[in-house]
């Protein structure tokens, strides 16, 4: 008979032994599970929900055909005002940037000392020759009488008549350098040719007008226009009184109507003016670059909510949930946007309901649990 005497082991080689025991066991484990039966009842294990989401139909609706542009706003028509006499110190501007005026309405005044002057001294020609062309008829007369008498000769009778004529002349000569001074009176206030709204202004106290000098400009009614650039193709599909909506700088909207389309287009751009007459507002000024649409008609359109749709590496997609309460991935495109609601243009049916909200956070094949109050049937 055999005696084994055990020794007790030093605590570092008790641990060596019980590593060795783990891995010999957890070998054992292993071989004795096959693999495929682990990934087998892995899939058959019930799936957590990762998201709860409610479901939406497509909503079948009647949306704006539109044709978006861009262009400048500018003035209906813009008067150039200037002096109608020159040299003439002004003394008074009476309007400003900005102001509306009314036809007629003073706007400056030019300095009336020296024009009062030129008009007296007019005045005082047009009397002489007044008086000398009266006298001249007088002694016609005269000498028609004496004449009968045989008092003058042939050639002293037209002397008298000729002095008349040419008194007559002279007189009539006056009078219209009297007119032309009392015009020039006129226009030494410079009025507004018609209503509208002061745009620019030049004009100063002090300063001398030269002939051609812009020392005002008028917006024409306060009438606005927007210069809307469209492609050459889609110029017949905008005919006259057509309605635009047009988004101002700051988001403001306008609405206005297609007064005439231009009958050429741009041979360096391909494209067309067309000019829309706009409302009275402060949403919009002239100058101004804005963004708009023209409604060319109403048309059906498959639509959803924005939220429901997901773009991902250039492509929209909506996700469907299936029988298992997994969401599919699914392609679509996309049309016309209108408020929160985007058009389906393709890839979707409108009996197929799909997650309403929330669906960036899921991906193709995730499990969702789909909540009261969702469109599910």
């Amino acid at each position: 008979m055999n005696v084994f005497h055990v020794r007790p082991l030093a605590g570092r080689g008790l641990l060596v032994v019980l590593a060795l025991i783990g891995a010999t066991g957890g070998a054992v484990l292993a071989a004795a599970t096959d693999p495929n039966e682990a990934a087998g009842a892995r899939d058959q294990a019930p799936g957590k929900a990762t998201l709860s989401v409610t479901l939406v139909a497509p909503r079948q609706v009647e949306w704006a055909q539109v044709l978006p542009a861009n262009g400048n706003v500018m003035a209906w028509q813009e008067a150039v005002i200037g002096a109608e006499i020159f040299n003439y110190r002004i003394t008074e501007v009476a309007a400003q940037i900005g102001d509306p005026v009314k036809k007629g309405q003073v706007l400056a005044r030019i300095d009336t000392v020296t024009v009062t002057s030129e008009l007296a001294e007019i005045k005082s020609v047009v009397a002489e020759f007044e008086a000398s062309a009266a006298e001249a008829r007088d002694n016609a007369v005269r000498a028609a009488e004496l004449r009968q008498k045989g008092f003058y000769s042939t050639q002293q009778f037209t002397q008298y008549q000729t002095a008349q004529h040419t008194a007559v002349a002279r007189l009539a000569a006056a009078r219209a350098r009297l007119h032309t001074a009392e015009v020039k009176m006129s226009k030494t206030a410079i009025l507004a040719p018609d209503d509208g709204v002061i745009s620019a202004s030049s004009a100063t106290v002090g300063s001398l007008p030269q002939p051609g000098e812009e020392l005002f400009r008028l917006i024409r009614g306060g009438r606005l226009e927007w210069r809307a650039e469209v492609p050459s193709a889609d110029l017949l599909r905008v005919p006259v009184g057509t309605p635009a909506r047009i988004t101002g700088p700051t988001g403001g909207m306008v609405t206005g109507t297609v007064r005439t389309v231009a009958p050429s287009v741009d041979p360096q751009t391909r494209n067309g003016l067309i000019y829309i007459d706009l409302p009275a507002t402060d949403a919009v000024r002239a100058g101004m670059f804005a963004r708009g649409e023209f409604e060319l008609g109403r048309t059906p359109a498959l639509s959803l909510p924005q939220t429901a749709v997901v773009l991902r590496e250039g492509f929209a997609y909506v996700f469907r949930v299936e029988g298992d309460q997994r969401a599919v991935q699914t392609k679509v495109e996309l049309g016309r946007r209108a408020g929160d609601r985007v058009e389906i243009v393709a890839g979707l049916t409108p009996d197929v309901q799909v997650v309403e909200s929330g669906a960036g956070f899921l991906a193709d094949g995730d499990i969702v649990r789909v909540v009261s109050g969702s469109a599910q049937p």
